[in-house]
Formats: structure tokens, sequence, C-alpha cells
């Protein structure tokens, strides 16, 4: 879709429903142009934490399970454009499109049979995945259907569930993460596979989120600053809190490997962070005496999340990326 031809009132409407929480009572989707109004804006932004997701499953050495990949609760369909942009087609034997709407579904599998010639593409739930894919539904689901969700994630071999970086989306992928980890191993983004470290008594104020980054050109596209205006969203801030679970072994991480949960907090010459590892989830702190460029990187905005450290106490004195 062009952008002189969005709905701006349709997406304010839908802005207006995922707000207050009716989203979750019926398919808002009214018309085509609702979807690919959509589709041109609010799944871009979707699409960029999914790029930020599989970017670090790429670092991490992670690759996708062969066989069908599911996108569950698909919308506009950008969760699945975005994996086989990552990963490629091959090896996949079909993409299945799965949503309340009818709409939604059509959509989304004529957007991915455009982009993927060649590609089977079926809509509805077939056998379990090789790959799940579960993208911001939390918001639109009640405490039974997120259990139910999860149960069916666990016959999944892969299952990548990404939603918004709030507090609630955080807790409840961490209970979830607990449903399943005696059934799938622990990928992202957790360094570890032992019980999260936000349940320890005392981390009740932190949440595990993270920000993805939109591409550059974003900044200067009058366009896009005109939907920032419109629905009351900062462009720079893509929160995001996720979780991978994979039948298969978790790719091996080198001792000392860390998460950095949220923003750092960075004053004159220190930063704290609240980092996650084996140990559990404690804040850190990092000086710029001691280790001048990631204090530097800190400064900037540029500190990568996941890193190697070593400690002495609470002081980071060893720090490099993953």
């Amino acid at each position: 879709m062009e952008w002189s031809e969005i709905d701006w009132k349709a997406l304010e409407r839908l802005r207006a429903a995922f707000l207050d929480g009716s989203a979750g009572a019926a398919d808002y989707w009214q018309s085509e142009s609702d979807l690919a109004s959509y589709d041109t804006t609010f799944a871009q932004r979707i699409g960029w934490k999914w790029d930020y997701v599989l970017g670090e499953l790429a670092r991490r050495g992670w690759v996708a399970p062969p066989g069908d990949v599911l996108d569950w609760g698909c919308g506009s369909g950008v969760a699945g454009r975005a994996f086989l942009d990552h990963f490629g087609t091959n090896g996949v034997t079909a993409l299945w499109l799965w949503d309340r709407s009818t709409p939604a579904m059509q959509f989304a599998a004529r957007r991915a049979r455009e982009k993927y010639p060649g590609l089977v593409v079926n809509t509805g739930l077939g056998a379990p995945p090789a790959t799940l894919l579960i993208s911001h539904v939390l918001g639109e689901l009640t405490i039974e259907q997120t259990r139910a969700l999860a149960e069916f994630a666990a016959a999944a071999t892969a299952v990548l569930w990404v939603e918004p970086g709030t507090y609630e989306a955080s807790l409840t992928l961490i209970a979830v993460r607990e449903r399943l980890r005696d059934r799938l191993h622990v990928v992202a983004p957790c360094t570890h596979a032992a019980r999260c470290g936000l349940l320890t008594p005392g981390n009740e104020r932190h949440w595990c989120h993270h920000f993805a980054t939109p591409p550059p050109e974003v900044f200067t596209d009058g366009r896009w600053a005109r939907f920032a205006n419109l629905v009351g969203i900062d462009l720079w801030s893509l929160p995001l809190s996720f979780l991978v679970m994979d039948r298969r072994p978790a790719p091996a991480l080198p001792v000392g490997a860390a998460r950095v949960l949220g923003r750092p907090r960075v004053y004159k010459a220190l930063a704290r962070l609240l980092g996650c590892d084996p140990t559990g989830v404690a804040e850190s702190t990092l000086t710029q005496k001691r280790l001048p460029g990631a204090f530097k990187q800190l400064k900037r905005g540029g500190y990568d999340p996941l890193q190697v450290w070593q400690r002495e106490g609470k002081e980071i004195v060893a720090s490099r990326p993953l």
C-alpha cells in the first residue's frame, strides 16, 4: 500500500482498541484497507522487533528446525515474513497462518505468496509445527487462553514468542518459561536454563524487557513523523519482551555470559546495569576508570545487552560483547 492510501482513521481506531484492552473482544479488522494500512505502519514496528530477536538468535548460533512454520495469531503476517527473511525458505516445508480473523489470514497468505513464490502457504492450524511464531497476542487473551496457548507451544520443536516490553507481558512470558522449561530448552533472552532470577524476592519491581532499534531512515522520513504524531508514539522507543524455547539443546554460551535488562543507568563516572546470568538477577557497576571503552559505549547508548562479564563483587572488571 502507498502511504497516500493509508486509512488514518482506521489506524486511530485500531490503536485505541489496543490501548483500552478491547481488542480481544472481537475481530477488529473491518476491511482489507484496515489490514493494508496496519501492515504499512504498526506491523513494520513489530517487524523491527522480530528483526532484533532473529538477529540475536543468529548471533547465538541458533538455527531453525526443518519443517513447517506456523504464525499463530498472524494478523497481517509480519512475524512469518520476518522469520523467512532472516532464515530463508530452505528447509521450510510450508508456512501456516492462523488467526481468529479470516480476512487477516487471507491477507497474510496473499502477502506471503507474493513475497516467496513457490513456498507452500496454508491457512488454519495443521499438526504441531517445527517452528511456532507468536507475536503480540497477550493483550487479547484471557488467562485460560494463555495457558492453552502455552500448552500448544509445548508441542512444537521451537517456539519464538515476541510481545510488547511491558511489565505485564514480561511476567506472563516468565510464567510460560517456567511452565515449559521441563519440556523445552531455554534459548533466549536468557543465558541460562535455571529458574528465572526475576522471581527471587526483592526483584519484584524489575521486568525482562529489551529495546529494538528502528532503521535509521525512519527518522528522516516525514511519513513516519506524521504517523508518530497521529497515533501518539515515540519512534525511538521499541521495547519488547520475548521468549525462545526449543526441544533441541540451546547453543552453548561462554562462561560469564550475561544479559542486561532494561536501560543501564549512566552517571558521570559509572553506570549501573541490571544483569541476568546463572547466578540470578542483580545490579552490577561498570566504572569509567576501570573500563573506559565500555563506559563510552554506555554513554552513547551503544553498549550491547549480550555480554561476557568478569566481576569482582558487584563491579564488572572485564566486558566484551557475546
